[in-house]
């Protein structure tokens, strides 16, 4: 089991990715690794606002929050803190579907929340078809 990961940041994600690099594409806001665990698995973190999000530091990379292998056989859970990994305990069906319904109302928070500071949609509306006029 893999105990440290490095940071690469990449414009594309190669094709074959190397066990102990986090490769990192700013520009399409996506985040790979092989599995830590090293059964080799391929994974793929969206970066984001309402995903995961990515911190640089001297000692290595962060990214948050855990990463969840829930669809792979191994069905690892670690953290990638400062370079470090570390491992958490595997999770319950019960516990997997908790965190889905957790990051889907997240999701719905976040944009709910942006929804309203933009004024809504019927709002924007009105402003778009007032600025026809103008």
């Amino acid at each position: 089991m893999l105990k440290k990961i490095e940071l690469q940041r990449v414009h594309y994600m190669p094709k074959e990715l190397k066990l102990g690099v986090l490769y990192v594409s700013e520009e399409f806001g996506a985040a790979a690794h092989l599995c830590a665990c090293g059964c080799g698995s391929k994974i793929r973190t969206p970066l984001g606002p309402t995903e995961w999000t990515l911190e640089e530091t001297s000692r290595g990379p962060t990214l948050h929050p855990s990463v969840g292998n829930w669809q792979q056989t191994c069905q690892s859970h670690y953290v990638i803190r400062q370079g470090e990994i570390i491992w958490a305990g595997k999770w319950t069906a019960a516990q997997v579907a908790a965190g889905r319904r957790n990051e889907e109302e997240r999701r719905k928070a976040y944009y709910d929340a942006l929804d309203h500071q933009r004024g809504g949609i019927l709002q924007r509306f009105w402003r778009w078809v007032i600025s026809l006029f103008e």
